[in-house]
C-alpha cells in the first residue's frame, strides 16, 4: 500500500521504534490514545516462555477473525519445546506455523501500530522483540448492498455503492473479470489515513492520464478525507468555473462501464460516490439506463435531457427579455393576455422571476432538510399553497408561477447532480443579461457560455469533445445513440490504449461498415 507522506508535526509525537519491554510498550500505547475505552490490551499467557500481548480496537475487528484465527490459533499451537527456537525466530515461527490469519505482517514503528490499530487491525507484541506483528482483522458493521438514491433507474442492475471500500471493489470486479483491473490504493490525510483506490484497466486506460491521475493524488496534502468531494476539488483541472469537470456515481455499472471506455475511478473508503475522469460535458446527459433500453428509446430520451438543461437554463431569461423588450414578437391574443395578469404586479418581471426563483430554491434546500415524515406535505404546501397565494395577492403573475414550475421540474431531468446545480446557478446570470440587454443578454451570455466550456479540460481531454474539436466517430454516443452492433470501437476523447470493443465476427449483414477512426 503507498502512503502520502506524513505530515511531520502529527507523526512526531509517536514516530519511535517498537521497544523490548513489552510493559513499556502497552503502556507507550495506552497513553498516546488517552487510555481510550475502546482500546483493548489483552496480556497473553499461552505460549508460557513468550509473554505476549495482544492489542486492538473494539468494534473495529472481525470478532470471528479474531476469535478462530487468532486466538485459537495461540492457544492450540503445536505443543513442542518453545526454548528451542531462537529469539530471533518467535516472530516467524508464529507467522507461518502458529497463526492461521492469511494477512499477517511484521511492523517496527510505533506510527504503524497506530495506524493499523485505527484500520481495525490487531496487533501482537512479544515481550523481548523490537518488531510487532499486525494480523489483518478489519471487521465492522456496513450498510447492506442497497438501490442507489441518487441515480435510479427503470431498468437495470438496483445494486449501489456503500461506505466499505472493499466492498466497492469487490462490486467492479464482479462485473470485470479481467486481471488487468488494477487497484493502486495509498493514504490520504495526516489525521485521518482515509484509504483511496484508483482502479482502471491497464491495456485499455492512457497510461498519460493514469500517471496524472497518480501525480495529483500523491500532491494531496490535508490533515483528513472524508468524503470523495474533497478528492474532486484537489484534482479537478479548473476550479473557476461552475461546471464539474469530474464525474460521480453511485453505480457500479457505470463505473464499469467508464473502465471499459479506458477512464479511471477513484474510490474513497467510507462514502459511496466513486470519481470518474476525465469527465467530459457530454458525459454528465447520459444515464445507465440509456445501454438498457433500445437505441431508439434511449436517443428520445437524451434528447429530452439536452432539451430540458435549455430549459432549465433559458426559460425565465426569456420570458423576463419578451416581456420587458420584444412583447412585438408575441402573438396579439398572448400579449394581451400576459398584459392583463400583469396588471395588478407591483415589480417589474425581473424582480418577479427573481422572488420566484429564489422563493423556489429557498423550498428545494428546506426539502431536503426537512424529516421525511413531514416533507412531502410541507413540500405540496410550499408549492401549490404559496404558489396560488401569490397569484391571488397580485405579487406574481401566473405565467411567471407556470415558467419557474417547468424551470424546476427541467432541472430533475438532467441525470447528475453537479451539472444541474450549475445549471442553477447560471440561470441568475442569465436573467440578470436578459433584464439588461434583452435577447442581445442573453446571446452575449450564450457566446461566453461557449467560449468558456471549450477552454476547459479534464485531465487533458477538451472538455467539449466530441463536439469541439469535433471527432464524427464519438458522435454515436452524445445526442443520440447508436445500437450497440454499431459502437464497435470506444471513445476516441477517452485516450484508450485499445479503440476496439467488437470484432466484425458474428456481426449480421448490414452492419458490415465500420466506424473510421
Amino acid at each position: 500500500m503507498k502512503t502520502n507522506s506524513s505530515h511531520p508535526s502529527v507523526t512526531s509525537e509517536i514516530d519511535k521504534p517498537i521497544m523490548a519491554d513489552l510493559q513499556a510498550n502497552l503502556q507507550y500505547i495506552k497513553e498516546t490514545i488517552g487510555n481510550s475505552s475502546d482500546l483493548v490490551v489483552k496480556v497473553f499467557l499461552g505460549l508460557r516462555e513468550w509473554p505476549a500481548a495482544l492489542v486492538y480496537m473494539a468494534g473495529l475487528v472481525d470478532q470471528h477473525i479474531l476469535h478462530s484465527s487468532i486466538l485459537r490459533s495461540l492457544v492450540q499451537h503445536p505443543d513442542r519445546d518453545l526454548e528451542e527456537i531462537e529469539d530471533n525466530r518467535r516472530l516467524d515461527y508464529l507467522m507461518h506455523e502458529v497463526l492461521i490469519a492469511a494477512d499477517i505482517e511484521k511492523i517496527t514503528e510505533m506510527t504503524e501500530i497506530f495506524t493499523d490499530l485505527m484500520g481495525g487491525n490487531v496487533i501482537l507484541l512479544l515481550d523481548g522483540s523490537c518488531i510487532a506483528l499486525r494480523i489483518g482483522a478489519a471487521g465492522w458493521e456496513d450498510r447492506n448492498v442497497t438501490e442507489p438514491n441518487s441515480q435510479s433507474v427503470v431498468r437495470g442492475p438496483m445494486e449501489g455503492f456503500n461506505e466499505n471500500l472493499r466492498t466497492n471493489i469487490t462490486l467492479i470486479r464482479r462485473r470485470i473479470k479481467d486481471p488487468r483491473l488494477w487497484v493502486e490504493t495509498r493514504e490520504i490525510g495526516y489525521i485521518s489515513k482515509t484509504t483511496v483506490a484508483m482502479v482502471y484497466l491497464n491495456h485499455v486506460a492512457d497510461d498519460g492520464v493514469v500517471q496524472e491521475v497518480r501525480n495529483r493524488l500523491e500532491k494531496i496534502d490535508i490533515d483528513a478525507i472524508l468524503d470523495s468531494g474533497y478528492i474532486e476539488e484537489f484534482i479537478q483541472d479548473a476550479s473557476k468555473t461552475v461546471f464539474p469537470t469530474v464525474y460521480n456515481s453511485e453505480r457500479p455499472d457505470t463505473v464499469c462501464a467508464a473502465l471499459l471506455e479506458g477512464r479511471v475511478a477513484i474510490l474513497v473508503d467510507g462514502t459511496p460516490f466513486v470519481l470518474l475522469v476525465p469527465a467530459l460535458f457530454a458525459h454528465f446527459f447520459q444515464s445507465a439506463e440509456d445501454y438498457y433500453q433500445r437505441a431508439d428509446i434511449s436517443t428520445l430520451l437524451r434528447l429530452i435531457r439536452y432539451l430540458s438543461f435549455f430549459i432549465a437554463m433559458l426559460a425565465p431569461s426569456f420570458y423576463i427579455a419578451i416581456s420587458t423588450f420584444h412583447q412585438e414578437m408575441l402573438p396579439t391574443n398572448l400579449l394581451i393576455s400576459l398584459a392583463a395578469q400583469r396588471e395588478g404586479v407591483p415589480f417589474p418581471a425581473f424582480i418577479e422571476a427573481m422572488l420566484m426563483e429564489l422563493t423556489y430554491e429557498i423550498l428545494r434546500e428546506a426539502g431536503v432538510r426537512i424529516p421525511k415524515t413531514v416533507g412531502q406535505a410541507v413540500s405540496i404546501v410550499g408549492t401549490l399553497v404559496i404558489g396560488q397565494a401569490a397569484v391571488d395577492a397580485g405579487v406574481v403573475s401566473a405565467a411567471m408561477v407556470i415558467i419557474v414550475s417547468i424551470t424546476a421540474i427541467s432541472s430533475y431531468v438532467i441525470p447528475e447532480n453537479g451539472l444541474a446545480i450549475s445549471v442553477r446557478i447560471i440561470r441568475f446570470l442569465m436573467m440578470g443579461l436578459a433584464a439588461t440587454f434583452g435577447f442581445y443578454g442573453i446571446l452575449i451570455g450564450l457566446i461566453m457560455l461557449t467560449i468558456h466550456l471549450t477552454s476547459l479540460r479534464s485531465f487533458g481531454v477538451a472538455y467539449m469533445s466530441p463536439f469541439g474539436p469535433l471527432i464524427a466517430s464519438d458522435l454515436k454516443d452524445t445526442l443520440y445513440r447508436a445500437p450497440w452492433p454499431f459502437m464497435r470501437a470506444r471513445p476516441v476523447s477517452s485516450k484508450a490504449q485499445n479503440l476496439r470493443r467488437q470484432s466484425k465476427k458474428g456481426v449480421r449483414k448490414g452492419v458490415e461498415k465500420r466506424d473510421r477512426i
